[in-house]
C-alpha cells in the first residue's frame, strides 16, 4: 500500500546530527526527557487510587467510576485532534502546554480536598480537563523519542522501566499519604510532578542537527485528521495491530482487572491480589531491560512470540493456581507485554515519517485505549452470564487467537528493526 507521502525515515543511527546505536544514551536531551516522563508517570500512577479511595469515601464506588469514566472517555474522544495539534504546534509545546494545564486541575483539586468535601461537580469537570489535557500530552510521546535518543530502542526500553516502578511505587505512596495526611497531598504532589514535568521538557533542545519535523501547513482540521488516516491505513502491519489489540482490550485487558482481582481476592484473600499486581510489576521491569539488551532483526516477530507467554497470566488465575504459580504467572505476563511495547513503540517511531508521527500515534492510541474502555464496561454484564473463571479462560484463547493472527500475517511477521532504504516501508 502507498500514499502520497511513502518516504521513509532513515534509521535511526543515519539520522543527520544523531550519531550511531553505541553512542551514549544519557545525552543532555535524553535526560531531561526521561526525568519528566518518570516524574509525570510517577503522578499518573498514584492517581486510580486516589480516586478509588479518595472519591469512593465521599461519593461510594459509582462516583469513583464516574470520575475515572469521564477521564477516559474525554481522552478517547479528543486525541485524534491531539494528534493533528501536535504536528501543527510541535510535540515538546504540546507537551508542556498539557503538562501545565494538569497542574492548574490537580492543584485546584488540591486545594479543595483540603479545603474539605470537594463537590462533585468539580471533580467531574476537573477529571474532563484533565483527559483532555493527557489527549494533547500522549500524541507527542512517541515524536520525542527520536529527537532525543540516537537509539530508540534502548530509550524505549529504559522508558518502560521506569513506567513500571512508577506503578510500583505509586499506588502503595499514594495510600500512604491518604492514610497519613489525606487526598490533598496526593493532589499536591501530582501538581508538582506536571511541573517538574513541564519544566524539564522546556529545558529539551534536541542536536541543532536534528530539528523537529516542521509542523505541516495551516489547513482545515479535518483534512489533517484525514492525512493521519491515511498514513495509518496505509501500514498494513500497523492497523492489523491495532484491529487485534482492540479485541485484546474488549476480551484480555479490559475484563482482567475487575474479573481477575474478584476470583484472586476470593480464592486467596484481598492482599494476594496486590501481591500480584506488585509481581506484575517486577516483570514489567525485567521485559524492559531484556528489551535494552535484545535487539531482533524483525521486532514485532519477536514481540508476538513474547506476548504468547503473557496467555499463561489470565490462564492461571482462571484455573485457580496457588500464590506461588499466580506470582510467576504476572512476573511472565509482565514481562512479555513490557517487551512487546518496547518492540511496538520502536517500530512505529522508525518506520513512520517524522511529519506524519504524532497524527498517526494518535490513532494507535485511539483504537488501543477505546478496546480496553469497551472490555471494562462489558466485564460486568458479561459476568452476569458466565463465571468470571470461564470468561477468563477465554481471554486467554484471545491472546493465543490473536497472537497467531499477527505471527500468520507477512506484513507484521517480516516487518525489519529498521526501515529499508528505498519508499517501501508503509506494507
Amino acid at each position: 500500500m502507498t500514499t502520497a507521502e511513502t518516504h521513509t525515515p532513515p534509521a535511526p543511527h543515519s539520522r543527520p546530527g544523531l550519531r550511531d546505536t553505541r553512542s551514549p544514551l544519557w545525552t543532555g536531551p535524553f535526560t531531561l526527557y526521561f526525568t519528566a516522563r518518570a516524574v509525570s508517570l510517577l503522578g499518573d500512577a498514584m492517581m486510580p487510587v486516589a480516586a478509588a479511595l479518595a472519591v469512593g469515601a465521599l461519593y461510594g464506588v459509582s462516583g469513583a467510576g464516574l470520575v475515572l469514566g469521564t477521564w477516559t472517555g474525554t481522552f478517547v474522544l479528543l486525541v485524534l485532534f491531539g494528534g493533528v495539534l501536535t504536528d501543527r504546534i510541535g510535540a515538546r509545546r504540546m507537551m508542556v502546554a498539557a503538562d501545565l494545564v494538569r497542574v492548574l486541575t490537580q492543584g485546584v483539586l488540591a486545594v479543595a480536598f483540603f479545603a474539605g468535601r470537594p463537590p462533585f461537580w468539580l471533580l467531574v469537570t476537573m477529571a474532563a480537563v484533565a483527559g483532555a489535557a493527557v489527549a494533547m500530552f500522549l500524541p507527542g510521546v512517541n515524536g520525542m523519542v527520536p529527537l532525543v535518543a540516537a537509539d530508540p530502542q534502548r530509550a524505549n526500553a529504559t522508558l518502560k522501566v521506569a513506567d513500571a516502578l512508577a506503578h510500583l511505587l505509586g499506588p502503595a505512596l499514594a495510600g500512604l499519604l491518604i492514610a497519613l495526611t489525606g487526598a490533598g497531598a496526593v493532589y499536591a504532589i501530582d501538581s508538582g510532578t506536571f511541573l517538574l514535568s513541564a519544566l524539564c521538557l522546556a529545558l529539551v533542545r534536541p542536536p541543532a542537527a536534528a530539528p523537529a519535523p516542521a509542523a505541516p501547513a495551516g489547513g482545515p482540521l479535518r483534512r489533517e485528521l484525514r492525512q493521519g488516516w491515511r498514513e495509518f491505513r496505509a501500514r498494513t502491519w500497523m492497523w492489523a495491530v491495532i484491529l487485534v489489540w482492540m479485541v485484546f482490550g474488549v476480551l484480555l485487558f479490559g475484563p482482567l482487572v475487575p474479573l481477575g482481582s474478584a476470583l484472586v481476592a476470593d480464592r486467596l484473600g484481598p492482599n494476594a491480589y496486590g501481591l500480584a499486581v506488585s509481581f506484575l510489576g517486577v516483570g514489567t521491569v525485567l521485559g524492559g531491560l531484556v528489551a535494552l539488551r535484545l535487539r531482533p532483526a524483525r521486532p514485532l516477530a519477536a514481540g508476538t512470540v513474547a506476548m504468547v507467554l503473557y496467555t499463561v497470566l489470565p490462564l492461571c488465575v482462571a484455573v485457580g493456581a496457588g500464590l506461588p504459580v499466580l506470582l510467576a504467572g504476572h512476573v511472565l505476563g509482565g514481562a512479555a507485554l513490557a517487551f512487546w511495547s518496547v518492540m511496538w513503540a520502536t517500530s512505529v517511531q522508525t518506520h513512520t515519517p517524522p511529519a506524519v508521527l504524532n497524527r498517526v500515534s494518535a490513532y494507535e492510541l485511539a483504537g488501543s485505549v477505546s478496546g480496553i474502555s469497551l472490555g471494562q464496561l462489558l466485564a460486568g454484564p458479561a459476568a452476569a452470564l458466565a463465571s468470571p473463571d470461564r470468561l477468563l479462560l477465554v481471554s486467554a484463547g484471545a491472546c493465543l487467537a490473536g497472537c497467531a493472527v499477527l505471527f500468520a500475517l507477512p506484513a507484521v511477521r517480516t516487518l525489519p528493526r529498521t526501515p529499508p532504504a528505498g519508499p517501501t516501508a508503509t506494507g
